[in-house]
């Protein structure tokens, strides 16, 4: 007599630096991932079919991602990518995700200028994050601001953003500067800084970056009382990192933050807490990425299928009640409706939340200060700068500054880890 065999897993990608300059800020959103895969499992998985997540690491570096991704599907079969963290990675990922005909399930707060029909996007647009920090600040701490950030799609692009808004809206751009990723040495850059004497610093610095960039703010004298930083990049995370004592009275510019007051919110930290340690803490793109996994869920029992194809319409008007509130995928581009926040730090790493929008704020990827046809020119010629890569290319003298990586965790998750994705960091 024939037995009933049990129905294979479905394998889903999870695609993060592990290792590298970006660790620091990937390594947590794996965790909020597989938290959300481990609920659906514990649920009963989905149309029968428990999840089987493979992680691969992306070594923060471009290239390591898309040959991660081919590998992904080409080795180990996923019907799904949850992942990816600089819009460098992302943009280097999109051509596998569209040549596989898949789907890429995307945390992180980007630049905009893109809408890619493979790609859902739960991180915050400009419109979403960017330029109403901007604005707030215009109207409550200074017209004159010195932008600084890591040389990349991202900071470049936002930058370009705000130097529109502060055109139309009256500010001062006092300076602009963009480092090498993972670069240590950035004391010239902040005498730089003291010099032009700015009433706001706004900061696109990623990972390990930032550990010296504020360590030389404080040793110039530059405190938050007089000259603050506005980052759209620290988190939660990263402030475990981090002075935080010193960066007290800082600014950061997100959508979630730990400390929103509603009951969904607690259950989420309470549940990570539970997972992963009562002394860690959750940040915008680990409550993103965890929603993002629920989100698809949701829309594979719509459709009764993980083909991404069917997932792909399935998911377009989705809603949630997510930790921060209400969340709702655009139909037409496929990025979060979200509020946006801003937040003053504590000295205990946690944000006090002085200002939310009214409501949701439809995504708008392409910013009105320029055509589409000008933002991709600059993005053309900044690819082309930079030698067919998403970002600037390192030199090999540059100082680094330490990478951080997480000590091994045998119970991270119950899943596999993917070969090829070992042989990329080789």
């Amino acid at each position: 007599m024939r037995r009933n065999r049990a129905p294979q897993p479905a394998r889903v990608g999870v695609l993060h630096s592990l290792t590298g300059s970006v660790a620091l800020s990937e390594l947590p959103v794996v965790d909020a991932t597989l938290l959300a895969i481990e609920e659906i499992n514990a649920s009963g998985g989905l149309l029968g079919r428990t999840l089987e997540p493979v992680i691969a690491d992306g070594c923060s570096q471009g290239l390591a991602f898309a040959e991660a991704a081919e590998s992904l599907f080409t080795g180990d079969g996923v019907c799904a990518v949850f992942g990816c963290y600089t819009s460098a990675s992302r943009r280097s990922v999109i051509p596998v995700i569209e040549a596989h005909d898949a789907i890429l399930l995307y945390p992180t707060f980007y630049e905009g200028i893109e809408s890619s029909e493979h790609v859902v996007y739960g991180g915050s647009t400009a419109n979403q994050c960017v330029i109403p920090a901007v604005s707030w600040f215009l109207d409550n701490r200074g017209r004159d601001f010195y932008l600084i950030g890591s040389d990349y799609v991202y900071p470049r692009s936002v930058n370009a953003v705000v130097k529109d808004l502060l055109a139309a809206l009256g500010g001062h751009v006092a300076g602009e500067v963009y480092v090498p990723l993972g670069q240590s040495d950035v004391a010239p850059l902040v005498r730089a800084i003291a010099d032009a004497k700015p009433g706001v610093i706004l900061s696109t610095l990623v990972g390990d970056t930032n550990m010296p960039f504020f360590r030389e703010l404080r040793a110039a004298g530059i405190r938050p009382a007089s000259t603050p930083t506005l980052s759209f990049v620290i988190g939660e995370c990263e402030l475990q990192h981090l002075d935080r004592a010193q960066m007290a009275g800082d600014y950061l510019a997100f959508n979630y933050f730990q400390s929103i007051d509603t009951p969904q919110n607690a259950r989420f930290v309470e549940s990570f807490r539970a997972r992963y340690g009562q002394e860690r803490v959750v940040g915008d793109t680990m409550a993103a990425a965890y929603n993002l996994v629920h989100l698809w869920a949701q829309a594979v029992r719509a459709c009764g299928s993980t083909r991404p194809a069917d997932v792909r319409r399935a998911i377009r008007g989705q809603r949630r009640a997510g930790a921060e509130g209400t969340l709702y995928v655009d139909e037409e581009n496929l990025h979060l409706w979200r509020k946006a926040r801003i937040g003053r730090i504590r000295a205990d790493g946690q944000v006090d939340v002085v200002w939310t929008s009214e409501n949701l704020i439809r995504p708008m990827p392409y910013s009105p200060y320029r055509t589409r046809r000008e933002w991709h020119e600059m993005l053309a010629e900044l690819h082309a700068g930079w030698g067919a890569s998403w970002s600037s290319p390192v030199p090999p003298d540059t100082p680094r500054a330490p990478s951080w990586v997480a000590p091994p965790k045998p119970n991270r998750a119950s899943c596999r880890r993917s070969h090829t994705a070992s042989r990329a960091r080789a």
